[in-house]
């Protein structure tokens, strides 16, 4: 697995829109999307400056798909 680069929540947000996902709501700081078509997968992400790597670490383990699909928008 390629090493992961640092993010923003803004940023992972266009790359997580790119990929098939929607905002379905927030709550405080986390935006909660959701895949259009079946599984109808659910990821949270944090708006924040900087994401923690294990936490992109988590969100591309929860949304399926590998490191370089995810941060190719970026």
């Amino acid at each position: 697995m390629s090493r992961l680069p640092r993010v923003s929540g803004k940023a992972l947000v266009a790359a997580l829109s790119k990929a098939g996902y929607n905002l379905d709501h927030q709550t405080g700081s986390h935006l909660i999307f959701r895949h259009r078509s079946p599984p109808y997968r659910r990821v949270t992400v944090p708006n924040h400056n900087e994401i923690a790597r294990g936490t992109l670490r988590a969100i591309i383990r929860e949304t399926g798909l590998t490191v370089e699909r995810l941060i190719e928008p970026l």
